[in-house]
């Protein structure tokens, strides 16, 4: 299977599956003499890693990385500097329950990559998925922890805006509240209404859908390329391919298409130190595939879960029709661990493009 990496000159390759031993990242590219902590690339995996609240898979994953190559530790025994040789980063799956995926090993789950995986492979890994289960995931996080290193200008947040059809009131928004509730969720008025919505779906063995949007401040202008290298194509690109995720949209996005020029535009001054201001942001700190020093803004759509316990119609690999019932612990809403999936894919996009603006212009 090849396709397992991304970016250009911070190329992350992962590699690993749901229910094999373990799970990694290889991390090409990374300048050396950048020092870091294991774990300060842990507490981003902490913030994704399952059964941390009823809403979520229970299924229990320390997630503890272990990064077992392209640096040299320090005096202090914790702090490791990257030598600019590959970076290596590993994370062991200690609570695997293959049996739960039995019944389905010729069955192709409705929602799922089942039925594609096989027309294209041949094979496919029925033990949740293998290389199509948001676990992979994991190994994105930790490649983001060390690319939050590589632009330490940029503040990379991610907040859970919408589940369901209930949406946040933005006039509430607090960063500081994503980190006091389960859901990521910068309105603290919306929490208890998410959290009544989502037992409802969970005792109905249901799931739901969800939008995320992740914001990066501090970032210089000038990351990107007007054509075939624009810094929002990308960053679509990298957080599209994030398990589960049908949408993405920068800036006011589809909001573009029902106002009038003159409301879109971005209009500009001189700030009182003498540079240049905008004074709104509908592109989202993207103009014409180049960053304008505004913050960048994207949202992506995550689709419902598609592992529910309500039986639904589909086929098997001998061209039977069947009722499939997906067994196992599942997220009744995937979009909530989604959101540091999403700071890490934007976190990586900006290591990779900082680096590629510095090799072509010489500035930084």
């Amino acid at each position: 299977m090849s396709h397992n990496t991304f970016g250009h000159l911070f190329r992350v390759t992962t590699w690993g599956e749901s229910h094999g031993p373990a799970l990694g990242c290889v991390i090409d590219g990374c300048p050396p003499g950048i020092e870091f902590t294991v774990a300060e690339l842990q507490q981003w995996l902490d913030k994704r890693k399952p059964g941390q609240s009823r809403f979520v898979t229970q299924r229990r994953e320390a997630d503890a990385v272990q990064v077992l190559s392209g640096f040299m530790p320090q005096e202090d025994g914790e702090t490791l500097i990257t030598t600019g040789t590959p970076v290596s980063m590993m994370i062991e799956n200690t609570d695997q329950r293959s049996k739960d995926y039995s019944e389905i090993a010729r069955r192709y789950r409705p929602g799922h990559a089942d039925f594609s995986y096989d027309v294209k492979y041949g094979i496919r890994d029925y033990r949740g998925g293998g290389r199509s289960s948001a676990r992979e995931t994991a190994a994105r996080v930790a490649a983001g922890g060390l690319a939050r290193k590589v632009i330490p200008q940029a503040t990379i947040r991610g907040a859970l805006v919408q589940i369901g059809n209930i949406p946040i009131n933005r006039d509430n928004w607090n960063w500081d509240s994503t980190d006091d509730n389960a859901f990521f969720c910068p309105d603290a008025e919306t929490v208890p209404k998410w959290e009544a919505y989502l037992d409802e779906v969970r005792k109905a063995g249901s799931s739901v859908g969800a939008v995320v949007e992740v914001v990066a401040e501090g970032v210089p202008a000038g990351l990107g390329a007007p054509v075939y290298a624009k810094l929002d194509q990308d960053i679509a690109s990298n957080l599209m391919s994030i398990n589960a995720v049908k949408g993405v949209e920068i800036g006011n996005g589809f909001g573009a298409a029902e106002i009038t020029g003159e409301e879109n535009a971005d209009e500009m001054r001189i700030g009182n130190d003498g540079q240049p201001m905008f004074l709104s942001n509908n592109a989202g700190g993207v103009l014409g595939g180049i960053s304008s020093g505004q913050p960048i803004v994207a949202r992506f759509a995550v689709k419902p879960t598609s592992s529910i316990l309500t039986e639904r119609r589909s086929i098997d690999a001998d061209g039977n029709e069947v009722d499939v019932r997906t067994k196992g612990r599942h997220d009744p809403c995937v979009g909530i661990r989604a959101v540091p999936i999403g700071e890490a894919m934007l976190a990586c996009t900006l290591a990779d493009h900082y680096l590629r603006h510095r090799g072509q212009t010489g500035r930084i």
